[in-house]
């Protein structure tokens, strides 16, 4: 009867370092390792003897043990390691969801996205592990040269999947971004500027403008962002709740703001005058600027619409900056620094940023009023 249960339990062979082989009663064998972790006596499971030769259980049995030694967890290491590993396609996903929280607005979440279309059609199905760096080449090369700064985003947007995959514990060794634009083309360092109007000549445009054909709202909306020097989304998602007619000041909340800060812009009289006038013209929207609807903005088409009618395919909205500093920097003497600060510009040179701890507000104030009488043609008329 004792030989019975004797032969009724499995049998233990040793092979050194705590590593057995474990015959059981019908003959199947599997190895198992036991060691120490943290403190108490664990017996971890290798695989059958079938499939995991000795060789190879021996290498997992001084991995195992190395971890353990250390202080670590092999177990957790063994179910880190049994995780199923995603997609491309459902990494991406997974990073997109992540930094919700840190896309400036709608537009950006969704083309942080669809700009990995091509990379998704290319190896969105292969598991992230397994994306190579021919993958990602392939991917790349047909827009590279013909779209250079969509194709550097992209290839950004990538890494931070592939780093996000090592991360998780999903991908070893190098990420395979890394050095690939060694072996693609080299882009042209051409930098394309926005077409801008030569300032002696924004007094004549804002005349023309007011005469144009565009809706009252939409030449509202392109005066004051030339007059304020402000870009096209920050004026026309501007909202009411970011003016004080009274204090003549306009807050951009950081969010709406390229470099994340919130921007204090000062009214000149004029200004005041459009924001006036578009509040009567709002219909009790929340935006100060609304579209056919009430509840949203303008587009973002309307102050390049006015342009098209009015036949100025030499200029941009944006390029009003441009006439902006350019003025500033040949007919006044104000400081650089608050030239910059006037286009929410963050100064290039730390140490220069550094000593400046305001936003030199009431010195804007006077250089955005000595624009606005500029480009309005009032400048010789008025003190």
């Amino acid at each position: 009867m004792q030989a019975a249960k004797a032969d009724a339990r499995p049998r233990r062979i040793a092979d050194g370092g705590g590593l057995y082989l474990l015959v059981a009663p019908g003959g199947s064998k599997s190895w198992v390792l036991r060691t120490v972790v943290m403190g108490r006596r664990c017996d971890i499971g290798l695989g059958g003897a079938g499939l995991v030769p000795l060789a190879e259980a021996r290498e997992q049995a001084l991995r195992l043990r190395k971890i353990a030694r250390a202080g670590g967890d092999p177990l957790a290491e063994r179910r880190q390691e049994r995780r199923p590993v995603p997609s491309f396609e459902a990494a991406a996903r997974q990073v997109h969801a992540s930094h919700a929280a840190g896309f400036r607005n709608e537009k950006h979440r969704k083309q942080w996205l669809s700009s990995l279309a091509g990379a998704l059609s290319e190896f969105g199905e292969k598991r992230v592990d397994a994306v190579t760096s021919a993958d990602i080449l392939s991917a790349l090369n047909p827009q590279w040269l013909e779209r250079p700064e969509t194709s550097r985003r992209v290839l950004q947007r990538l890494r931070v999947v592939f780093d996000w995959g090592k991360a998780q514990g999903y991908c070893a060794g190098d990420n395979p971004t890394q050095g690939i634009t060694k072996v693609l083309p080299k882009h042209r360092a051409v930098k394309a500027h926005h077409a801008a109007l030569p300032y002696p000549e924004v007094p004549a445009f804002l005349h023309a403008l007011k005469a144009s054909d565009a809706s009252e709202l939409v030449k509202l909306g392109l005066e004051l962002t030339i007059l304020c020097a402000t870009r096209t989304s920050e004026t026309l998602r501007a909202t009411w709740d970011e003016v004080d007619l009274a204090a003549m000041t306009w807050t951009i909340p950081g969010d709406r703001m390229k470099g994340g800060v919130d921007h204090r812009v000062p009214l000149a009289p004029r200004c005041v005058e459009i924001f006036t006038r578009a509040e009567a013209l709002a219909n009790g929207s929340r935006y100060i600027f609304p579209g056919r609807s009430a509840a949203k903005p303008l587009s973002n088409m309307a102050f390049l619409m006015a342009l098209r009618r009015m036949q100025r395919s030499d200029v941009t909205t944006h390029g009003f900056r441009s006439s902006f500093r350019d003025w500033a920097a040949e007919r006044t003497n104000a400081p650089r620094a608050v030239c910059e600060a006037a286009l929410a510009h963050t100064l290039r040179d730390k140490t220069e940023a550094a000593y400046h701890r305001t936003d030199l507000f009431e010195r804007r104030r006077e250089l955005m009023t000595a624009w606005a009488l500029f480009a309005t043609g009032l400048a010789t008329t008025r003190a």
